[in-house]
């Protein structure tokens, strides 16, 4: 397994468990699944989505998906560098930088991924879907779209000298 941090300093977070039921002849068949946040609380920060007839198979499936698809949060300070509208599906969601003692004002399922992320002062905001893997996903989408000041500065030439 080629993880990106050790195991030890990973936070796993459950945001949410579904119990979904299939009639059969002799009554009910319940499965689950779990929606699952991972994140080491310096930046790198995975979600995973677990299906199993167990509550704790799911969401130990949810973990190890979340754990292969981690990836690094760009911050400034312990902030986010700029305003920012993610989206997935319905799911919208709007991220904006606090000053510092703010904190993570912010709802649901954005509020965990923002948490295990290492993110410690933002103002977020869900304005679509109150669907929580929605709004997870949108949250993804939205710390994707960061970019640092320096590459922004690359990406437009502004600072160098021909």
């Amino acid at each position: 397994m080629d993880d990106k941090a050790p195991q030890s300093d990973l936070e796993e977070r459950v945001v949410f468990v579904n119990r979904c039921a299939k009639v059969v002849k002799g009554g009910r068949r319940f499965s689950f699944s779990a929606i699952v946040v991972v994140g080491d609380r310096k930046g790198l920060v995975g979600c995973g989505f677990g299906k199993a007839n167990e509550v704790s198979d799911a969401i130990r499936k949810g973990g190890d998906m979340a754990r292969k698809s981690m990836f690094p949060v760009k911050m400034k300070d312990r902030t986010i560098p700029h305003e920012v509208v993610g989206r997935h599906d319905g799911g919208h969601v709007m991220l904006k930088p606090a000053s510092p003692g703010t904190g993570v004002i912010a709802g649901g399922g954005m509020r965990a991924v923002l948490e295990v992320s290492g993110v410690r002062d933002v103002l977020g905001k869900s304005l679509g879907s109150n669907n929580r893997l929605n709004v997870v996903k949108a949250t993804f989408d939205a710390l994707k779209q960061l970019r640092s000041g320096e590459e922004i500065r690359s990406l437009r030439g502004i600072g160098r000298t021909s």
